[in-house]
């Protein structure tokens, strides 16, 4: 038996501002646009990670634990600076915690996103392994 996370799903009160952030300043695909359950479905990719939006505002007090939503990248300068040249702002700068850069960006009705970069030469030793299964660093030791 396999089980994995397929995908997180998300609401959206503008399903076109929605979109648009993720295709143009993360350069997620669209992998279907349908109406399922009576309302516009549509499933992105994020690398190998997918988004389901779903065309409806978000709804007051349903948010439970949600917190962020994480996108991995191996190039977190290239990134932001093709978002800050769409036109993006972010609020803070790039935070360094050990191995992994961060930062943090809000995308439509209020989604939290985290922008990471893991850095493997940043890493001890000891937190190597566990970090690579992770964040599938790229060593070449």
């Amino acid at each position: 038996m396999q089980i994995q996370l397929h995908h997180t799903h998300i609401f959206a009160s503008d399903m076109e501002a929605t979109l648009g952030f993720w295709r143009d300043m993360i350069g997620a695909r669209v992998l279907f646009d349908m109406e399922i359950a009576g309302a516009r479905n549509v499933m992105i990719a994020i690398g190998p990670g997918k988004l389901n939006i779903y065309d409806q505002p978000p709804r007051e007090g349903r948010c439970g634990a949600f917190h962020h939503i994480g996108i991995q990248t191996d190039d977190l300068e290239a990134l932001t600076e093709h978002m800050r040249g769409k036109g993006f702002r972010f609020q803070g700068r790039i935070r360094e915690h050990g191995s992994l850069r961060y930062i943090m960006a809000m995308a439509p009705d209020d989604i939290l996103v985290e922008i990471f970069q893991a850095v493997s030469e940043n890493a001890s030793p000891e937190r190597r392994g566990s970090l690579k299964r992770a964040f599938a660093f790229d060593d070449t030791d």
